[in-house]
């Protein structure tokens, strides 16, 4: 499966609202989850800000997601570029080679969509989310 490199963008709670206004702008359809919905014991401050929206619009994806825990959103932090791979192991080799050097905020850890999922900051200070393909889907081993 060819890689694919997405723009992930953090907002502060205007999550739903920003992808509404980009669907109206872009067209297509859009997908959202909310904290809440992922995990029914979400803070009562978090469970109505969105913890994954995806918006597709033929060849054009934007996701985007809530800062939750109530960690803020700041200007430079607020984009992120999710590299989308193939089996879980790609996932733990990229990341070993992308996070040398930088910060590590989230190793590679089974997530509960199916997939294998970390984030890292680079030595450049560029902000990376690795996800592999669920089980089931081609490329997973």
């Amino acid at each position: 499966m060819p890689r694919e490199i997405t723009p992930y963008l953090m907002f502060d709670g205007a999550c739903k609202t920003a992808m509404t206004f980009y669907q109206h702008v872009l067209g297509g359809k859009l997908d959202v989850m909310t904290y809440g919905q992922a995990d029914p014991k979400a803070s009562d401050s978090d469970k109505d800000k969105v913890i994954h929206a995806r918006l597709e619009s033929g060849a054009t994806v934007i996701m985007a997601s809530d800062s939750g825990h109530g960690i803020p959103v700041k200007d430079g932090d607020d984009v992120w570029l999710n590299l989308q791979c193939g089996p879980a192991s790609e996932v733990d080799a990229l990341y070993a080679k992308l996070s040398a050097g930088g910060q590590t905020p989230q190793p590679p850890q089974d997530a509960f969509w199916g997939a294998r999922f970390g984030m890292l900051v680079d030595k450049f200070g560029v902000q990376w989310m690795l996800n592999s393909d669920a089980p089931g889907n081609a490329g997973q081993s």
